[in-house]
């Protein structure tokens, strides 16, 4: 049994869980409960967890958009930081502290400015932004409760995962989308912030299974879940474009570079500095040797796969709906 906490919105939000509903294997009625809550409220959170007396947590919980994060530091610090603060605290006073396993989503961000290529699980943190700063603290205080409690409390250091899911505002997603509108007529062309950036991207199936081994596993150990493979802003933005046959070749420098489509000489990408951030993060690189060695983890999907997957499921999506 599944339970879930939904926070309370004027508009939809559960768009991403729709599905399930309608799938009967992934489904059993009943078998998935929402409850209203938020992770600035540790009332709410007390009476869930008392309520539920779940043997599993997992906190996906989060503002976890790094550029917003500095417009929105606060909120991002309150939720991200002292939100985990908030429900390790909560299992504490429901006296679940011997028999509850939990899982904290750390991010990649912590190594922010990295210290050493590639990152592991023992490579010193630089976080570069108010996320990742605010996720430096969720992770310490998982330790510290692990340590402090015997709590059977994880991080999992998981790095860039996606699928067609993804956000719409985070760059994947953004380059599938306006991918498939360009392919399909509705767009001409869209822009992106630091072309360069590079990343260690993964498919969010392959790692939340690892959330779970982590939960599975006789000790509680911290892992890095990554792919252990880079590619650009730039490189994906190329994939995605030969996905429906077209070939990007690029065209002056900085702010003023555009990616044109060789075929027909159309500008379908231009540079907006608005997007860039204070502090950049440039390089993501994971190493997860320890997810292997230890719980026979290792990512099943290719990078190439994870992009034609996501602008194939985008297609399909603004066939049905121009306006999605």
């Amino acid at each position: 049994t599944v339970h879930g906490i939904l926070r309370r919105s004027s508009s939809f939000n559960t768009g991403r869980i729709e599905h399930l509903y309608q799938n009967p294997q992934a489904h059993t009625e009943g078998n998935m409960k929402l409850h209203y809550g938020d992770l600035t409220d540790s009332t709410c959170l007390v009476k869930i967890i008392n309520q539920v007396k779940p043997t599993e947590i997992y906190n996906l919980g989060a503002q976890s958009h790094v550029k917003i994060s500095f417009e929105l530091a606060e909120y991002t610090a309150n939720v991200d930081g002292v939100g985990t603060l908030r429900l390790l605290d909560a299992i504490k006073t429901c006296g679940l502290t011997n028999s509850v396993k939990f899982y904290q989503a750390s991010t990649s961000e912590l190594y922010g400015k990295v210290q050493e290529i590639p990152q592991k699980e023992t490579t010193p943190f630089y976080p570069r932004s108010p996320y990742g700063a605010a996720k430096l603290y969720a992770y310490w205080i998982v330790v510290n409760f692990r340590e402090a409690y015997n709590m059977f409390a994880v991080n999992g250091i998981l790095f860039n995962h996606e699928s067609p899911r993804r956000g719409s505002n985070f760059v994947t997603r953004k380059i599938s989308r306006s991918v498939a509108k360009i392919h399909l007529g509705q767009l001409e062309s869209f822009s992106l912030g630091n072309l360069d950036s590079k990343r260690d991207w993964g498919h969010a199936n392959d790692y939340v299974e690892a959330m779970w081994l982590m939960l599975q596993q006789e000790e509680p150990e911290d892992f890095v879940i990554a792919t252990g493979e880079v590619h650009s802003v730039r490189e994906f933005v190329e994939k995605a474009f030969k996905r429906v046959g077209k070939t990007i070749v690029w065209d002056g420098k900085d702010e003023k570079e555009v990616g044109r489509c060789q075929e027909t000489g159309v500008v379908h990408v231009k540079v907006d500095p608005k997007y860039f951030r204070p502090t950049e993060v440039d390089y993501l690189q994971g190493d997860s040797t320890k997810a292997y060695q230890k719980m026979g983890w290792k990512p099943k999907v290719t990078f190439e796969e994870l992009v034609k997957e996501m602008v194939d499921a985008d297609i399909e999506l603004m066939k049905k709906n121009p306006n999605a």
